[in-house]
């Protein structure tokens, strides 16, 4: 016997039930394929509440009789699947060199402007940590004079 023979039996013997026969869990495919762990329902149930079609990514991934615990890991690799090729197209449009030294110095300033930013930046930080600090030693001193004015009074 072929495949293809045994899957055209196989068909036939999923639709010969007699009119009123329930499907059983053993011989049906309602819900026995499915990989309905405690932590697998706690997961869809969370997607569903959280964001609804992770929720149905969920569902899927449990319909199809596969772990919670693999989705993460499968996501991750179609990710790097789908941007890595980006990535190998955004590399082979380097056909212009010229075009290349100037988008290259040009990023090279925008990371240059960037740092003189951060820079002056923390220096402000410090020039206005250093003013509150003499203002605040002003005010202290102004406070102890007129403090021991008041003693001697």
């Amino acid at each position: 016997m072929t495949s293809a023979d045994s899957t055209i039996e196989n068909m036939g013997s999923r639709h010969s039930r007699k009119k009123g026969e329930r499907h059983s869990r053993k011989g049906g495919r309602c819900c026995s394929k499915g990989n309905w762990s405690g932590l697998n329902i706690a997961a869809m149930v969370i997607g569903f509440v959280l964001f609804w079609p992770l929720g149905l990514v969920v569902l899927y991934w449990n319909i199809s009789g596969r772990n919670i615990k693999d989705l993460p890991p499968a996501i991750q690799e179609k990710w790097n699947a789908v941007f890595s090729g980006v990535k190998n197209h955004k590399d082979s449009e380097g056909e212009n060199s010229v075009f290349d030294e100037f988008q290259q110095t040009q990023y090279d300033r925008i990371h240059e402007i960037k740092e003189e930013i951060k820079t002056r930046a923390s220096n402000f930080r410090i020039f206005k940590s250093d003013a509150k600090r003499r203002a605040d030693e002003a005010e202290f001193k102004d406070f102890m004079s007129s403090d021991r004015s008041k003693d001697d009074k």
